[in-house]
């Protein structure tokens, strides 16, 4: 399965994402088809299908990254919060574990898990959130909280 897993695509170089940060353990990218702009994927480098599968030593680890990402991206794009979500097989669009991080804003429309989605304007675009969220990613694995 991992040779024809497109994150483990993205983790071996052979498919291209915007990435926005990086450890020898994890990966995290915009989502193409976001429910908002900054939509990003966390995902370990290591194949495994749900979070069951990653091992215990691994956890801590794993969330502590998500929890960066997920400030980075509150603060690269001003947002009021995040949704911070996995699915587990249902709704799981690639078998491959991995962390939905989601700006929010206040009466942003987003309504329980019916997620509208929508693409960015254009690629320059999609460069500029990437960008942003990892400059921020940087400042805020260095200590820095200002841009």
């Amino acid at each position: 399965m991992p040779g024809e897993c497109l994150f483990c695509q993205i983790v071996e170089g052979s498919r291209t994402a915007n990435i926005v940060m990086e450890s020898d353990e994890v990966l995290a990218f915009l989502d193409h088809r976001p429910v908002f702009p900054g939509h990003c994927l966390l995902i370990p480098k290591v194949h495994m299908e749900t979070l069951a599968d990653l091992p215990a030593e691994a956890l801590g680890g794993f969330f502590q990254a998500a929890q960066l990402l997920s400030q980075a991206v509150e603060t690269a794009l001003s947002a009021d919060g995040s949704f911070v979500a996995i699915n587990n097989r249902v709704s799981q669009s690639v078998p491959h574990l991995h962390v939905h991080v989601v700006p929010r804003r206040k009466k942003d429309g987003l309504r329980g898990f019916f997620w509208p989605r929508g693409k960015y304007a254009d690629e320059e675009e999609m460069e500029q959130v990437q960008a942003r969220i990892y400059k921020a990613v940087e400042r805020l694995k260095s200590g820095r909280t200002a841009p």
